[in-house]
């Protein structure tokens, strides 16, 4: 009995853990505006590049005064025929505004980031979304 009342104790510890960890996720991506960018690398399997490219996206992304929320990716092996894992990074930002991220392509930052790494890539894609209200 003991031991049914501690396992279901930290059951319930760890689920509003979960809740909470996902409720602060939540929160801190701004469903305003979202800016999607997939990069194709010219040399896909260049360490070289891919340090360089990290490091100057980073460093870009700590300095910048409009980004939100800031993820930068990598694709997983494809399992299924709908997901296309053909990208060598991606990038996903949220902004307060569809200002703030036009500010943010004008910031010193990124144009110093486009400028060190636009010769790594040969394709970008950019996808923009304005939240719908709901």
């Amino acid at each position: 009995m003991k031991t049914k009342i501690i396992t279901l104790l930290l059951v319930g510890i760890v689920s509003s853990s979960c809740v909470q960890i996902k409720n602060d996720m939540n929160t801190n991506f701004d469903h305003t505006f979202a800016h999607v960018v997939y990069f194709w690398f010219k040399n896909p399997d260049s360490q070289a590049d891919r340090a360089t490219f990290e490091a100057s996206l980073t460093k870009f992304l700590n300095s910048s005064q409009y980004a939100k929320t800031k993820f930068i990716g990598k694709p997983p092996k494809a399992t299924r025929d709908v997901v296309d894992d053909s990208f060598t990074y991606s990038l996903i930002l949220s902004f307060e505004s569809a200002e703030d991220q036009a500010a943010y392509q004008e910031e010193a930052p990124h144009k110093v980031f486009v400028e060190e790494c636009e010769d790594l890539w040969e394709k970008v894609i950019v996808y923009d979304s304005q939240g719908i209200q709901q």
